[in-house]
């Protein structure tokens, strides 16, 4: 039995022990989201309008992750609202980012390692970069935004006689406690994806400076950056369209 499958089964253990029915779907919803990318990757290959499937990628993604795993109700429904609102506005955002801080293309390190490929494969790198990046964001934003919604639905549940605008606060309050811990868990990940890539740095006797602008790392550091305002955006976003659904149901109740 190999290393991958001891690991794989004692994580399906694990999350159904602590998850039950809902953990064997959340384990499954992982295969789901690795076929959603190898077909966003198949139609990207074959000339496929990079932005436009990224997003319906991310949207399917969002699907899976809110739907499949916690159903159909106002809190999966807010947070799917919420979650392709932002990704439709990182993906502006990230559009600008690419233009101003031409990190199109390969820096020279990447480069020393593709120099026997052919980069005539008919897909446009900036686009690829891009997408990347917006990627990238989904599963933090989709995290925030149930984490939010939740939340509120349990807020409005103990005590529904609070209004938009009390329920709109304590959304905000409890976002205060999770940028905290998520931004620096994105902090964590990045530094622990690229420690080897810093080591390579002090190797080649790189200045400060040097490291700074190195293509590799800046497009790194940017897409953690943009990772970081879709965290923060989608909370006040989230807080509000779950407080409006809320009471919107309430009162039809």
């Amino acid at each position: 039995m190999s290393v991958q499958l001891v690991l794989a089964l004692l994580l399906l253990l694990l999350m159904v022990v602590v998850g039950g029915r809902r953990g064997i779907s959340s384990f499954l919803s992982l295969f789901f989201n690795f076929a959603v990318l190898y077909v966003l990757v198949l139609l990207l290959i074959n000339g496929f309008p990079a932005l436009v499937v990224t997003l319906l990628a991310c949207a399917v993604v969002s699907y899976i992750n809110l739907f499949y795993i916690n159903g159909v109700n106002v809190k999966t429904k807010a947070a799917f609202i919420a979650t392709i609102v932002t990704t439709f506005f990182l993906l502006l955002l990230t559009i600008v980012v690419h233009r101003f801080a031409m990190i199109q293309g390969f820096g020279p390190e990447e480069v020393e390692e593709y120099t026997t490929l052919s980069f005539f494969v008919n897909v446009d790198f900036v686009q690829i970069g891009i997408c990347t990046m917006i990627t990238g964001t989904i599963a933090a934003i989709t995290d925030t935004a149930i984490s939010i919604s939740s939340s509120l639905y349990e807020v409005h549940t103990c005590n529904p006689q609070l209004g938009e605008k009390e329920l709109f606060r304590s959304g905000m309050t409890i976002g205060k406690d999770i940028i905290g811990t998520t931004t620096n868990t994105l902090y964590f990940s990045f530094v622990g994806s690229y420690l080897a890539l810093f080591l390579w740095f002090r190797d080649l006797s790189y200045s400060f400076g040097e490291a700074l602008n190195a293509k590799v790392l800046v497009s790194e550091v940017l897409s953690m950056f943009v990772i970081g305002i879709g965290v923060t955006g989608i909370i006040p976003l989230t807080a509000w369209v779950t407080a409006h659904m809320l009471l919107n149901e309430s009162s039809r109740d």
